[in-house]
């Protein structure tokens, strides 16, 4: 299994745009990425500009299918104008989960 974590953080004001291209990416994934097992989305409690994912893939393939997507592609678009800072991405092999 392969996984990416991702902290994004925007600008004051442009929370409800990011989990709003959040959410249309998780919609993508329900419905066109089989092999995409996770993708979750989660907003800071105390601080809602910042966000994180999880994602999880059951090969190399499947993240680069996802990566290359055009909604992701579309993601991008919205969030690199509205961001605080560089996303974080930490790309690894899962050693251990709970399902």
């Amino acid at each position: 299994m392969i996984t990416i974590t991702a902290v994004i953080r925007v600008r004051k004001g442009y929370e409800q745009t990011m989990a709003q291209a959040l959410l249309e990416v998780a919609e993508h994934v329900r419905a066109n990425e089989p092999n995409t097992i996770g993708f979750h989305i989660s907003q800071d409690a105390q601080d809602p500009c910042l966000f994180a994912t999880y994602e999880r893939f059951t090969d190399r393939a499947s993240m680069d299918l996802h990566n290359n997507s055009d909604v992701v592609a579309r993601f991008f678009g919205i969030a690199k104008p509205i961001l605080d800072g560089d996303v974080i991405l930490i790309t690894a092999n899962e050693i251990s989960a709970k399902a």
